[in-house]
């Protein structure tokens, strides 16, 4: 292939040493942008030649000659040089190499600027797609997830103390709406950086009489940037993508954490399949939740990528610098983390199967109807809410000095606390009746949970 010092043109005598090669060269990790480089690149040529800035003959082939370089690419066979620095290089030495002189033309009017800024754009906006679709699939399992357990109790908690009983499937349920947003953050992400830089050059346009919508619509961006200084200089698009990454990977850590507790032998309120567990080299009898603990660690790779690259640009003059070409692994290496995340969340919730029998035991403990007899209290005997709280209280004492719970206790050991309770309130303070009465807009209620299974569905 060509050396670096003719890609450079005549200004630099000597090679960089091995050190500056080292440091200077990205090629190890940008050629994940080779697509969309070569997508970039043949929309240029074509509104070369459409602006007569470029032969229709020069065009052809240098169309014909990226092709041929994306077939090496993906094929495997082509080979990247740590001397040509990047991939804008290492793409345009090969198509020298394949069709001579018409490539030398490609690069008319553009500037490894506005090159390297419409690369990285597309490959987070592609990002941005699967990471929609990722979450989009997760949701899909926990509705599932949801439906089936729509009336399962279970304990709801505050603090990790039982709280009140809510269902199974409004706990899942949660969780949809948390990865609703997620999914409408990268939606959001997506639509803002729907623009081209493509056209910005080095910094300041081009005097060439180029046409920019011809190449946004060809790559499928809403509009061209509109400020030639701002397209190459920012990097707020991935800033965005880590933003919504790092918030996703907050949600499924939230939700592994949930997955290691309640598969623990203390819980018990959940199988993990044998496919997202492991075993113990020296303890027969451990199943551990190993992908549980690799999503929940995920968000310390994905927030630290955020945090690092928001350090990279801080402090950055306009325009382009070279502290810029930071921006990319930790992008690369974040989006992986996110993907393999959800997959394997999606995996896991997929497979996943709710102990019923001890949901429905932990949901009555620790006197988990007491809101529900204060609630009676109020409707029933008209009493402000702050003495039925406290004659609730009362209830509650006597039921754990006796070692039991509150539905164990006598009417006439009620009616001692306060005469006017009648043998009605028995009926709330069960679980099932505590969640069936649940029924206000967004309740934990059966039916409320039905509700919103079936919008999410149409939503899906």
């Amino acid at each position: 292939m060509t050396d670096s010092n003719k890609m450079w043109g005549g200004r630099f005598a000597a090679g960089p040493d091995a050190i500056m090669e080292a440091i200077n060269a990205s090629i190890g990790f940008d050629q994940r942008l080779a697509a969309q480089d070569i997508e970039g690149s043949r929309a240029h040529a074509a509104m070369l030649a459409a602006c007569n800035i470029i032969t229709d003959k020069d065009a052809e082939a240098i169309r014909e000659g990226l092709l041929t370089v994306l077939s090496e690419i993906e094929g495997g066979t082509f080979q990247f040089s740590t001397a040509l620095e990047d991939i804008h290089m290492n793409v345009e030495a090969r198509l020298t190499e394949l069709i001579g002189a018409p490539a030398g033309r490609l690069h008319t009017a553009r500037s490894r600027n506005d090159q390297v800024a419409l690369d990285f754009r597309l490959w987070v906006r592609d990002q941005c797609d699967a990471a929609i679709s990722g979450i989009s699939a997760l949701i899909s399992k926990l509705l599932t997830q949801a439906e089936k357990g729509a009336d399962m109790v279970m304990p709801g908690f505050t603090h990790l103390q039982s709280a009140q009983p809510v269902t199974w499937g409004h706990h899942m349920m949660a969780y949809v709406e948390m990865l609703g947003r997620d999914r409408s953050r990268f939606q959001d992400a997506r639509a803002r950086m729907n623009e081209s830089p493509l056209g910005a050059a080095a910094l300041a346009g081009t005097s060439f009489p180029i046409d920019r919508d011809m190449t946004a619509k060809a790559l499928r961006f809403d509009r061209p940037m509109a400020n030639s200084l701002d397209a190459v200089a920012d990097r707020d698009f991935a800033l965005e993508f880590l933003g919504a990454s790092t918030i996703t990977a907050m949600h499924l850590s939230r939700l592994a954490e949930e997955l290691v507790i309640w598969s623990s032998a203390q819980f018990r309120f959940v199988a993990l399949s044998d496919k997202f567990s492991t075993g113990s080299s020296i303890m027969p009898q451990k199943k551990n939740p190993d992908a549980a603990e690799l999503i929940r660690a995920k968000i310390g790779r994905i927030m630290g990528a955020q945090v690092g690259l928001l350090t990279v640009m801080k402090g950055l003059p306009l325009t382009y610098s070279k502290d810029m070409q930071e921006d990319k692994e930790q992008v690369f290496d974040a989006a992986d983390s996110l993907m393999l995340a959800l997959a394997a969340m999606t995996g896991m919730m997929g497979d996943l199967k709710p102990n019923a029998e001890n949901l429905a035991n932990a949901a009555g403990a620790g006197f988990a109807t007491a809101t529900d007899l204060a609630d009676w209290l109020v409707r029933k005997l008209d009493l402000p809410f702050r003495e039925a709280h406290h004659i609730t209280g009362s209830l509650v004492k006597v039921a754990e000095d006796k070692g039991v719970d509150l539905s164990d206790l006598t009417l006439e050991e009620m009616r001692k606390v306060h005469e006017g309770i009648t043998k009605d309130v028995f009926g709330v303070l069960t679980p099932q009746a505590s969640v069936a009465s649940r029924t206000s807009y967004g309740g934990t209620s059966p039916t409320q949970v039905h509700t919103q299974i079936a919008r999410w569905r149409a939503k899906l």
